[in-house]
């Protein structure tokens, strides 16, 4: 379990339905909703979004791990200040 209240869960759903109901007129693909969901919760949690993951593209074994995670370490490096020198 992790701390993301249901307010905001709500929020993200209202967020996806608007974006499918601006981009598309008929059939959504489950893939489409999907990703959307995935996008919302890294921008809210990264470990809600990375549990999501694993089940969603059905992770087989650490790498899939690993390999999810590591732009998300590399984008959180280069918004690192550098520490202010001494």
């Amino acid at each position: 379990k992790r701390p993301v209240g249901d307010a905001a869960l709500e929020q993200i759903v209202n967020l996806i339905e608007q974006e499918i109901e601006a981009d598309f007129e008929a059939e959504v693909e489950s893939r489409h909703i999907g990703e959307l969901a995935m996008q919302h919760l890294r921008a809210l949690d990264q470990v809600a979004y990375v549990r999501f993951a694993s089940v969603y593209r059905r992770f087989e074994d650490a790498v899939d791990f690993v390999e999810e995670i590591r732009p998300m370490l590399r984008r959180d490096d280069e918004l690192r200040l550098p520490l202010a020198p001494k």
